[in-house]
């Protein structure tokens, strides 16, 4: 019997060019790049391989802005947040599409019953459950990534909680609460609220963790300043002054290092986590946005929404490739099998 994930790359290798064929090397995780095209309302494979989009799942009208992919790679989990940015009017999205990724459809649709804008995804390897973020329930809501039923929920006690990091053991969830300027800290475990933490006096924007689970990060979005969390006492520690007002965050495999974007100046930042320092800035396409690092730890792929690009960056090097055309206003990006 052919193995599953063998299937999977060769049905999306060939996808675009109405090919079929079977592979004899099992793909490794990461061997895909998901990137969320909010403008084309699809969702693009990308190969690093060859840094093309070699094929797009339409997603019927509706808006998505960041994603997840289960653990063996085969089904990807995009919640549809709805027409709206972050606390702005606009349509409330209540589902999360269920797509596979050999056949490139929709095969199911996780229904919440009522507007919730369920935004950021990620699966807790801990556990194996997938969290995602309900903002107007002011809640995470917790599903089985094997049955796509809502098995829970975790309070975060604020408006607006729109991405959400979860700690290396799996037992913490941290969540930035945007308008409000806070960051809540939640009990996997018990699923229940630990404590809120006031960072700023409004406007958070996303969040990170270590490597080792020491610390939080999130960006002020009224001054170019980085807020570094302790979460051995839910406080924050001190302050990291940037270039520029950042948005995305990511912390490298191997914990070194934190990037960071900043839309405004179209600027990729490198902190050093040793020092608690930016020590280069790197120019992107406008406008990036969310950051993910390949598995392996060579090469970072920043989203930029306004070029309809995704960068992607050296990591050995710290030198910016060729980017990667996507499609208009790309997001949130995940692995497969990560």
């Amino acid at each position: 019997m052919q193995n599953p994930r063998i299937l999977l790359a060769a049905s999306i290798a060939f996808a675009s060019l109405g090919l079929s064929a079977v592979s004899t090397a099992a793909p490794t995780a990461g061997s895909w790049l998901l990137v969320a095209n909010k403008g084309d309302d699809a969702v693009g494979l990308v190969d690093p391989k060859t840094d093309q989009q070699s094929a797009t799942i339409p997603e019927e009208g509706h808006t998505a802005h960041e994603l997840a992919v289960s653990a063996d790679g085969h089904i990807a989990f995009v919640p549809i947040y709805g027409s709206s940015g972050v606390g702005q009017p606009g349509t409330d999205g209540q589902v999360i599409d269920v797509i596979d990724l050999a056949s490139h459809k929709i095969i199911s649709k996780i229904d919440f019953g009522h507007g919730v804008r369920p935004h950021c995804a990620v699966l807790n390897h801990a556990d194996g459950m997938l969290y995602v973020t309900t903002e107007l329930d002011k809640q995470i809501s917790v599903i089985d990534p094997k049955t796509y039923k809502v098995v829970g929920s975790v309070p975060t006690g604020q408006n607006e909680s729109h991405m959400l990091a979860i700690s290396p053991d799996g037992k913490r969830g941290y969540t930035a609460n945007v308008g409000p300027g806070t960051v809540s800290v939640m009990d996997l475990v018990n699923r229940k609220l630990i404590t809120v933490i006031q960072v700023v006096p409004s406007n958070v924007q996303r969040i990170a963790i270590s490597k080792d689970g020491k610390w939080v990060f999130t960006s002020d979005q009224n001054k170019p300043r980085l807020a570094v969390i302790d979460t051995s006492n839910n406080t924050v520690k001190s302050w990291v002054d940037l270039p520029d007002v950042a948005y995305g965050t990511a912390v490298t495999p191997d914990g070194k290092y934190l990037l960071l974007t900043q839309p405004k100046t179209s600027k990729v930042a490198v902190m050093d986590l040793s020092t608690m320092k930016v020590t280069k800035s790197l120019d992107a396409p406008n406008s990036p946005q969310e950051i993910v690092v390949q598995p392996d730890g060579k090469r970072a792929y920043i989203s930029c929404s306004a070029s309809g690009k995704v960068a992607v960056l050296d990591l050995q090097t710290m030198q910016m490739e060729s980017p990667i055309n996507a499609g208009k206003g790309v997001d949130g990006m995940a692995w497969d099998g990560q």
